[in-house]
């Protein structure tokens, strides 16, 4: 871009954000009571400041108001959230994507340490983590171990496995366990056919 194409684009950044803001705001104008859009407004504001995705939070907001939660379980469910967004990019870097965050953040609700998403970013220091992160949620919420799944997932992407070759993998664990297989049994297998000379070792 030139200078000028870029002070132009800057200057519809500046213009843009309060009317996105304002888009924002008024999501949670019409579904929530004013104490708890306050309050939830805090939150995202907050974590926007530290440079997590705010709309999540939102969407968070918007899907407790949907189920007709209280006020009280609304800004918990926020707070959580925002915690483990906080927590997800922290361990996956400041120069980490909107979309790693959030698959970080999921990883870690479904039981993921902070340092299994640093191993992940190590494994990947290049490239976009977020389908791996999604496979190795995936993998933990159908019962296999946090830190086996971790390892293995990390092997494959420090071995230069590409996102389609992951999900591949994903799939492949779990039609072993729905044919009756152990998490922990269905992970071993595939991993000894991904890596010929045996799974990955755990790392202490």
């Amino acid at each position: 871009m030139t200078r000028s194409t870029l002070s132009m684009f800057a200057l519809a950044l500046a213009l843009g954000a309060p009317a996105a803001l304002r888009a924002q705001d008024a999501r949670l104008d019409s579904r929530l009571d004013a104490r708890t859009r306050e309050a939830v407004v805090t939150i995202i504001d907050s974590a926007r400041g530290v440079g997590v995705p705010s709309e999540p939070l939102v969407q968070k907001a918007l899907e407790g108001a949907s189920k007709h939660a209280d006020g009280a379980r609304i800004l918990t469910a926020v707070r959580m959230l925002a915690r483990e967004l906080g927590d997800a990019r922290a361990a996956l870097g400041a120069a980490s994507s909107d979309a790693e965050v959030i698959a970080g953040a999921s990883a870690l609700h479904a039981g993921i340490a902070p340092a299994a998403l640093s191993k992940m970013r190590a494994s990947r220091a290049r490239g976009s983590l977020t389908v791996a992160l999604a496979v190795l949620s995936d993998l933990v919420a159908r019962g296999v171990p946090g830190d086996t799944a971790t390892t293995v997932i990390s092997a494959l992407t420090g071995a230069g496995a590409q996102d389609a070759e992951l999900l591949r993998f994903q799939q492949g664990v779990e039609r072993d366990i729905a044919q009756g297989a152990t998490p922990a049994a269905a992970l071993g297998v595939r991993a000894q056919g991904a890596f010929p000379a045996g799974a990955p070792r755990r790392t202490p």
